[in-house]
């Protein structure tokens, strides 16, 4: 038995129907694929940040713990740190309230200040740039 598929001119037929997958453009292809690739990728990004908010909301002080524990290393490689203190990590999240402080004079949003409070220091710490911004001792009285 034969198979024939004719097209008649001005049938209406398309080319994708009668050609299958072959009949369309190059270009259509790769807009395809790249939708395909985004797609695939974004998905992906939302179930592990997804993973990640859960964690932070079932144990914020690993998270906590995790941030620290990285900016001491990336800190650690830059200069030397106080031995057998646990320092307490803060994030710059507004300069306003820190202008009149020459320590923060160089500060920028997302920088970190680790506080050693039996050492009596402060590092102020540029995670982007990987520098150290400022050192200063602190008074604790």
């Amino acid at each position: 038995m034969m198979n024939n598929h004719k097209m008649e001119e001005g049938s209406g037929e398309s080319a994708v129907s009668a050609g299958g997958f072959s009949k369309i453009s190059k270009t259509t292809k790769i807009l395809i694929l790249v939708l395909v690739v985004t797609i695939i990728a974004l998905g992906t990004a939302m179930y592990f940040m997804s993973k990640r908010l859960d964690e932070l909301k079932t144990n914020p002080q690993k998270v906590g713990q995790e941030e620290l524990e990285s900016t001491l290393e990336m800190v650690g490689k830059i200069m030397v740190l106080p031995v057998n203190e646990q320092p307490t990590l803060a994030t710059v999240t507004d300069l306003a309230p820190l202008k009149d402080q020459p320590f923060f004079a160089n500060a920028k949003i997302g920088d970190k200040v680790l506080l050693y409070t039996a050492s009596r220091k402060a590092i102020l710490y540029d995670p982007v740039a990987n520098k150290i911004v400022e050192v200063a001792p602190i008074n604790l009285e």
